[in-house]
């Protein structure tokens, strides 16, 4: 039976198996030994910003201490299950099919050999296993299946969903009570608790001034070229009057009754402008007929230079020739 298994290659290497879990075991103990002192370090670094009130700082610190926590948990378990796996080889070798009381322990190395990246060991039992077993078992234990018998704990510790308000505040809590500092969680509690802002919301929200502050102006003025009327979707409703396309609208008040916008104080305003203005405007023009009546003397003066110059250099050669 194991020459046939080797042909088809559908034998379990025991061999093998058990050096590759042999080594993922003490890979195991050193990174937890690594894990664990780092986690202390991060632990007193977020008591430091606690105490020194950068709370900020600390709740997004505290999040990688979180997911450090739960890969050193997954770890804990794997290396339980390396250690069961380990001592059943023989029995694996034996059977066809995975036995039942194996199933927990071989899906939960299948699923957690590709998430754990410092682990390569385990990918090497994977893919004994697919070869054992078979390309469906190994689809089934990865993608969660529910004829699968994947450890819930290590997908939870190896989920990679952010942690809730409420488990980052206990373990900011145990931090300071750790290390006996004074910290108030009231406006940690409070920050943790908002919702996101609901940015759909953002754009009605700061319109809706905007549009009250924009009425009183076109109460009292009819609607002009620059005052046109805006329809409540933010569109024109009405062209400008000084387009030669434009169609021309009755007032909005009767031809009998005074406009009441102007009042007699706005028209003696607008008079002294427009007598304002005039004198303005007469200034500019006189300017520019002296700038005119000058470029055009000088311009004649050119002109009688040049001439003048082809005068004396004619004359010149007529000279040269005749000595």
């Amino acid at each position: 039976m194991s020459l046939l298994n080797q042909l088809f290659n559908r034998g379990l290497q025991g061999s093998k198996c058990k050096t590759c879990l042999t080594l993922a075991i003490s890979r195991i103990k050193l990174l937890q030994n690594k894990r664990d002192a780092q986690l202390r370090l991060m632990r007193k670094e977020i008591a430091q910003f606690l105490q020194t009130g950068q709370e900020a700082i600390a709740r997004i610190r505290v999040e990688h201490i979180i997911r450090e926590q739960n890969v050193w948990a997954a770890y804990e378990i794997l290396e339980l299950f390396c250690e069961f796996v380990y001592a059943r080889v023989p029995i694996l070798e034996s059977q066809k099919e995975c036995p039942s009381e194996l199933r927990e322990a071989v899906a939960s190395i299948i699923f957690a050999a590709p998430r754990c990246s410092d682990l390569p060991d385990l990918l090497h039992v994977r893919n004994l296993f697919a070869a054992k077993y078979g390309k469906e078992f190994i689809a089934a234990a990865s993608e969660l299946r529910p004829d699968t018998s994947v450890n819930r704990t290590i997908v939870e510790k190896l989920s990679v969903g952010a942690p809730s308000a409420e488990v980052r505040l206990n373990v900011l809590k145990e931090i300071a009570k750790e290390y006996n500092v004074e910290w108030d969680s009231s406006y940690t509690k409070a920050e943790l608790s908002k919702r996101p802002e609901d940015l759909l919301n953002g754009p009605k929200q700061i319109a809706a001034p905007v549009r009250a502050s924009l009425e009183p102006n076109t109460r009292g003025h009819p609607p002009t070229s620059e005052n046109p009327v805006t329809s409540p979707n933010g569109n024109r409703g009405a062209k400008s009057l000084d387009s030669p396309t434009s169609v021309t609208k009755a007032p909005l008040w009767p031809a009998n009754i005074a406009n009441p916008s102007l009042t007699d104080s706005t028209l003696a305003d607008t008079s002294n402008i427009k007598k304002d203005t005039r004198p303005e405007t007469s200034d500019v023009l006189e300017r520019a007929r002296a700038a005119i009546s000058a470029a055009e003397r000088a311009s004649t003066a050119a002109r009688l230079a040049a001439d003048l110059v082809n005068v004396k250099f004619s004359t010149s050669k007529i000279g040269e020739g005749k000595s």
